[in-house]
């Protein structure tokens, strides 16, 4: 999978360059783990973004890990609770419904130290990483009206959750500020886990979109948001994806992906605690860190023109600059556009 971050800003990819010169120092002493969450580790898009970042660990120390996919609401607790029994130190959570079984499994087990992506647990061994997906979303939001010939373009959801919500009210500022009259259709593909593997649902939401007129459709949805990719590939629309770099999936159909760096942040989790810097607290990335940005390479390149290109680079500067403020959804749950 070929693609580059454009104009990535330094603190992030600072921090994994450091972590990738020093080295595993004390590698004998950390036994890692992860559980990734419904959708398992090759959902394409969210899980697997982290099994990218622990197999680059794994592929440069040398250093093994524990792994569990959940496939029952019921295993969390249990996934977490036996890595820990069994010595697993540090622990991954992947995604935000681990967060009350991670905490509760994080209060018993103090010596172990735990990360989780997309929640906020605040205890003393735990290190919480959450993204500023609004600021990324706003970004190819941007791109997908600048794209769009009718006027009209679509986002799909997957489970109906503030976290999606802020995707889709940074998506429909990013459209609104590239122009001021482009209608957003909006939908969710449910309410419960099983929104988040459902290419059928998401496939048919999508055919939905384009048959009121939408010629862009963006998806947030994890496994899901394969349908949608199928779809615009289908009926000669454009897509975006997410998480991951998914240009690769429909080349010439795939507008662009808003990429949410879960991999680096996989990475860092590891590589930190193998170096003995394994910190804990809140790491919030967005633009300014390189925690989210928008995907160019060969597969979309033919889709991107130099305004395109030039206008979102531009809006990038003016959000990491404070020119720019992008509504979080999550602040107060509305979406004032």
């Amino acid at each position: 999978m070929q693609f580059r971050l454009l104009g990535q800003k330094p603190v992030f990819a600072a921090a994994v360059a450091l972590s990738m010169m020093a080295g595993p120092a004390l590698a004998a002493d950390i036994a890692p783990a992860v559980v990734f969450d419904m959708g398992g580790k090759f959902d394409k898009s969210f899980n697997e973004g982290v099994y990218n970042g622990v197999e680059k660990f794994k592929s440069e120390t040398g250093i093994d890990y524990r792994e569990f996919e959940v496939t029952n609401e019921t295993q969390r607790e249990q996934a977490l609770a036996r890595m820990a029994q069994r010595g697993a130190n540090p622990v991954l959570g992947v995604g935000f419904a681990q967060a009350p079984a991670l905490e509760k499994v994080a209060k018993a087990n103090p010596d172990t130290k735990f990360a989780i992506i997309d929640s906020v647990v605040d205890l003393p061994n735990v290190r919480s990483i959450v993204f500023k997906e609004h600021e990324g979303s706003f970004l190819v939001g941007m791109i997908a009206a600048m794209a769009s010939e009718s006027g009209k373009i679509g986002f799909v959801g997957g489970m109906d959750i503030p976290l999606i919500r802020r995707f889709a009210c940074g998506y429909v500022q990013g459209a609104k500020h590239a122009n001021p009259d482009v209608e957003v259709f909006q939908n969710m593909t449910g309410t419960t886990p099983s929104a988040w593997n459902d290419p059928t649902k998401g496939g048919e939401l999508a055919k939905s979109q384009f048959d009121r007129g939408a010629d862009v459709v963006f998806a947030a949805a994890g496994g899901t948001g394969l349908g949608v990719y199928q779809a615009a590939a289908d009926n000669g629309k454009l897509a975006i994806g997410v998480d991951s770099n998914q240009n690769h999936l429909h080349p010439g159909t795939m507008l662009t992906s808003m990429l949410k760096r879960v991999d680096v942040a996989a990475y860092m989790a590891f590589s930190d605690a193998s170096n003995d810097k394994f910190t804990t607290g809140v790491q919030n990335l967005g633009l300014a860190e390189g925690g989210v940005d928008w995907a160019l390479d060969d597969n979309n390149r033919n889709l991107i023109t130099g305004d395109m290109k030039r206008e979102a680079e531009l809006a990038k500067a003016d959000i990491v600059a404070g020119k720019i403020t992008v509504h979080d959804y999550m602040s107060d749950n509305s979406c004032p556009h």
